[in-house]
């Protein structure tokens, strides 16, 4: 392909896109995620954002909920340029006060807090066909929507009539009579089946956003760009783990460049049961990746010796790892040094994705940090090297269907996530080569009979932890005291907020008898249920 033409632009430049200018509402990522059902791309940025700042114009943009009241005196407030831009504006819940609020300050304290599902009543304006009419288009008069707000509207803005209301909210849904501007003041991104009808109407019927944002689109344009970014001889080297992300990242740059695309898969010593052996048949024979494998297994283990502390053990299993893919990325490079048809190895694959993107540009900050994070985006310390990251714009649903869509197998696409430190987390208390033979045993098994029974796709993640408590427990009609197992499970969307799976007895009974005949060292076995707003691989 003619990779002449192709910028270095991202997908906002390629495809339609909707902005979504975030004030920090819990809801944000939910709004991009109904759009991206609906094959439009869109892109959140936090609401501070500088319209004048950006290379690419959206074709329209909303404003999202937010936790703050627009009259207070630090209260965020949008960039102005957002009301010249000349694209369709839908303001949600906050949103909707902001545009109140810039077009009169309309805006007050409700003597009614307003939370959780309620009726909402559309207004038609004469000729369904109108535009004031256009955000609830095909819908029913009535609908159930989810309120969460205690500010509302005092009164009505200048040149703008009411399309909903509820018993408690006047002004609902409020529409610009000659602009196609909008504000609604309940949450459509997790108002169903309603909700993605209103964003829909909104991007499809107002901003006239085609809906070509497609997995099958993305790569074409990804590999032009990478082409385009690489160049005709430059190489690029990356850490594979056998995980869905870096494995679908590996083969897309495989795509792209061949065998200059250099893929290290490092054996830590953490890993699960035979990964480093079915990593390498997978990629290399089925792929046709071009793959460096390290044992540093010893090593690794070695320096784990003692370490009973969680955030030390992911800080050694870091550093080390980041050492050894040095000594081993100055080897390549060495190597291709030595051949006149190819260039310098300039360029690190990361396989960052767009959640991990959101949480660092929200407007209320990246969260407080409960674990170190192996892959957010960073180049590696005193690696001279361009970071390259081509799923940095997907959801984990979107890798998959990506995955798909380059021919990677179905078990692979769907595998569940593994945090970079292993099974080396998952053992509280010291690491040594017998706990991690113990863990990873038990964890062999849990995923085993989770496939077995059918149930592997329906669980997004789950995984065994070894406990630094032992149990008394008869086996044998002998009276023992060995180790205790957890079981975690959950289930999840976005891989942003995770709840616990609900298996049966049956299931916990067949594994927990399995693990405890099966593993030598474990007695009793639990299983850790809960409700977590966490992303499971925090877990």
């Amino acid at each position: 392909m003619d990779t002449s033409d192709v910028t270095m632009a991202g997908p906002q430049e390629t495809f339609d896109t909707i902005l979504v200018l975030d004030f920090g509402s819990q809801y944000s990522h939910l709004i991009i995620r109904r759009l991206r059902e609906l094959n439009i791309y869109s892109e959140m940025l936090p609401c501070t954002q500088k319209l004048a700042d950006l290379s690419w114009k959206p074709k329209g943009v909303i404003l999202s909920g937010g936790p703050y009241s627009v009259y207070a005196e630090d209260a965020p407030h949008v960039d102005p340029a957002v009301f010249d831009l000349g694209v369709p504006l839908l303001g949600i819940c906050y949103g909707m006060q902001e545009i109140a609020w810039h077009y009169g300050k309309n805006v007050l304290v409700g003597e009614k807090r307003e939370y959780g599902y309620v009726t909402l009543k559309v207004d038609w304006h004469g000729e369904k066909e109108s535009h004031v009419n256009a955000l609830f288009r095909g819908l029913e008069d009535d609908i159930e929507v989810l309120m969460s707000h205690g500010d509302k509207l005092s009164h009505l803005p200048s040149s703008f009539t009411t399309i909903a209301t509820t018993s408690n909210a006047p002004f609902a849904g409020i529409a610009h009579e000659s602009k196609p501007y909008y504000g609604i003041q309940f949450h459509p991104e997790v108002t169903k089946p309603g909700g993605k009808k209103i964003l829909e109407n909104f991007a499809v019927t107002i901003c006239k956003a085609k809906q070509h944002w497609t997995m099958e689109e993305f790569a074409d344009q990804e590999i032009l760009r990478i082409r385009a970014m690489v160049g005709d001889k430059g190489q690029v080297i990356g850490a594979v783990s056998g995980g869905v992300d870096s494995t679908v990242a590996a083969k897309l740059m495989k795509e792209a460049i061949g065998d200059r695309f250099h893929a290290v898969l490092v054996d830590n010593g953490v890993m699960r049961l035979d990964e480093c052996k079915i990593v390498h048949e997978t990629l290399t024979k089925h792929l046709g990746i071009n793959l460096t494998v390290v044992d540093s297994s010893e090593r690794f283990l070695g320096l784990l010796k003692g370490v009973s502390d969680p955030e030390k053990k992911r800080k050694i299993i870091g550093n080390t790892f980041i050492e050894v893919f040095q000594e081993t990325a100055k080897g390549i490079a060495a190597a291709a040094a030595g051949s006149p048809n190819e260039g310098d190895i300039e360029w690190l694959l990361q396989g960052t994705l767009y959640p991990d993107v959101i949480e660092s540009i929200s407007f209320k900050g990246p969260s407080q940090t409960i674990k170190t994070h192996h892959n957010v985006g960073g180049l590696l310390s005193g690696m001279h090297l361009k970071l390259i990251e081509p799923l940095r714009e997907l959801f984990k649903d979107e890798v998959r269907a990506l995955g798909t869509n380059l021919g990677i197998p179905e078990d692979l696409v769907w595998r569940h996530p593994f945090p970079g430190p292993g099974i080396a987390i998952r053992i509280l208390g010291e690491v040594t080569p017998e706990q991690v033979a113990i863990a990873r045993h038990a964890d062999h098994i849990f995923i085993e009979e989770i496939k077995a029974a059918g149930l592997y796709r329906q669980v997004s993640q789950a995984f065994v932890a070894l406990l630094p408590v032992k149990a008394v427990g008869v086996m044998g009609d002998k009276r023992v005291h060995e180790q205790i197992i957890a079981l975690r499970a959950v289930e999840t969307s976005d891989f942003m907020t995770a709840d616990w799976f609900p298996f049966d007895g049956q299931f916990l009974k067949r594994v927990s008898r399995r693990i405890v005949n099966e593993v030598n060292g474990v007695c009793r076995v639990v299983y850790d249920g809960g409700y977590f707003q966490a992303p499971p691989t925090l877990l």
